[in-house]
């Protein structure tokens, strides 16, 4: 049976924080172990580590400030995020970067926040945890003034462009896939793109509880999406690329454990 790492869990602060022993216990009966935690603030990072430190072999978590929160982003963010960073169970700096499709943060917090966590990143030598939405050409611009100064960089629940995930891959970036390719709607573009994503630079995420694949059969009375149903995902981006799901999977499992250095982390 294939075996999974889910790449973005929202736990703190959404529905699944007072689910968690049957959000890891669901998962787990699905082979999605473990799971990657997304801080997108200071003190959610803060609760994260607490949790992770509660079930270290099952959680995992990033510590950052989501362009959403860019403005809170203070003179000692770096300082705060850095001491988090040297916790054990924290794998990457992130989840940072820019979206001028909502601008709950100005557009210049949000530029400042960035760069200052891609240069966190590079300082520590730790890899990056980015989001992306209707900034491509800010983002890549960004990204590319730090890439050689950064360890490892992902892009997550990446659904550009075919384009747009060329530029990605030249700067060796990794892309997160979510349950965005299974909605018959909105995702048939990124349907058509992860057929071209090399297979050495594809992870797997649900970002729930957030993005419920739209393909799961019987369909779930509740909108909440869970880590268990991330080999809904792969099934779906397996086929696509025409590709056995065991090999798809575990090259996919291959690819996160290397990047986040999960074994040096256990």
């Amino acid at each position: 049976m294939s075996q999974y790492i889910d790449i973005a869990v929202n736990l703190v602060g959404s529905p699944l924080e007072n689910q968690l022993e049957q959000v890891i216990t669901e998962a787990q009966a699905e082979n999605v172990c473990p799971l990657i935690v997304i801080g997108s603030h200071i003190e959610e990072s803060q609760r994260a580590i607490v949790y992770c430190q509660q079930r270290p072999q099952h959680l995992f978590t990033t510590v950052g400030v989501h362009p959403h929160h860019a403005s809170e982003w203070t003179s000692n963010s770096s300082e705060l995020l850095a001491e988090l960073a040297s916790h054990n169970n924290v794998v990457a700096i992130g989840e940072c970067g820019l979206d001028f499709n909502r601008n709950f943060s100005p557009k210049a917090a949000q530029l400042e926040a960035f760069e200052a966590q891609l240069q966190l990143a590079a300082n520590l030598n730790m890899p990056i945890y980015m989001h992306c939405r209707d900034a491509h050409n800010d983002f890549i611009t960004l990204v590319k003034k730090y890439r050689a100064r950064l360890k490892r960089a992902v892009l997550h629940c990446f659904t550009g462009s075919y384009e747009e995930m060329q530029q990605c891959i030249e700067l060796d970036l990794h892309l997160g896939i979510t349950g965005w390719v299974c909605d018959e709607r909105r995702g048939t573009e990124l349907a058509e793109v992860v057929k071209h994503i090399p297979s050495n630079r594809i992870m797997l995420e649900t970002d729930s509880p957030y993005l419920l694949p739209r393909n799961l059969k019987p369909k779930p009375k509740s909108r909440t999406n869970y880590p268990k149903y991330l080999p809904v995902i792969a099934t779906k981006i397996a086929k696509l690329r025409q590709e056995p799901l065991e090999d798809f999977s575990q090259q996919c499992f291959e690819n996160t454990q290397a990047f986040f250095n999960l074994e040096h982390h256990l």
